[in-house]
């Protein structure tokens, strides 16, 4: 009586049986390896080049407004605001603000916005209407994004321990001092409006 084969040992052979997987671990019989490991480094390097690029394309002011939907609204309110000119002639752009700067988070930030490509090519807010109507959705979605994670893009620029409390107002002053700096709360907690049109009160359940 045959020993029964084990799960293990029949997996096994079923994975070194498979034709697939023979050719694939096949030694090469008219290149070299030295070839081999050459060419792929050569396409890994070229791929990854070519992947940044189209990444930090995709990561640019100019390359957010080619939908009409965003040049008509969002950065046409953007224009109006001290987030657009400044004294210090430092301006914020779209990613600045909407897309984090640590690669991790920002590839998985690209794969959301994989929905708005999705929105724009169906239309969803192709009219000023549409978007207007649908403004306070998109709104709460964004402030419970940065909300979560504690104004992370806001920090990239403005450091609360390195505010100069004595050049602010007495209530900015007290503000920042008994809550930003304690982490109660975070800069969109307080600072919604600050580069686009707030929605009405009418328009969302709990605003204040």
């Amino acid at each position: 009586m045959s020993d029964p084969v084990s799960p293990k040992r029949g997996l096994w052979s079923w994975i070194t049986g498979n034709r697939w997987v023979r050719t694939a671990t096949r030694p090469a019989t008219s290149y070299s390896l030295a070839f081999l490991t050459l060419g792929g480094f050569i396409a890994g390097v070229a791929f990854w080049g070519a992947f940044n690029t189209a990444l930090e394309v995709a990561n640019t002011e100019q390359f957010c407004i080619t939908c009409h939907e965003m040049k008509n609204n969002v950065y046409a309110e953007l224009q109006g605001t001290i987030h657009w000119t400044n004294r210090s002639g430092v301006p914020a752009t779209c990613p600045d603000c909407h897309v984090p700067h640590p690669w991790t988070y920002k590839i998985a930030r690209k794969m959301q916005a994989s929905r708005e490509v999705w929105g724009h090519l169906f239309g969803l807010i192709n009219t000023r209407e549409k978007f207007l109507d649908l403004r306070p959705v998109l709104a709460e979605h964004e402030w419970a994004r940065m909300s979560a994670n504690k104004s992370q893009e806001c920090r990239n620029c403005h450091s609360p321990q390195s505010m100069n409390l004595a050049k602010q107002s007495d209530r900015a002053a007290a503000v920042h001092k008994e809550q930003l700096l304690t982490g109660e709360k975070s800069c969109i907690d307080c600072h919604k409006g600050i580069a686009h049109r707030l929605p009405t009160k009418d328009e969302i359940e709990g605003f204040d």
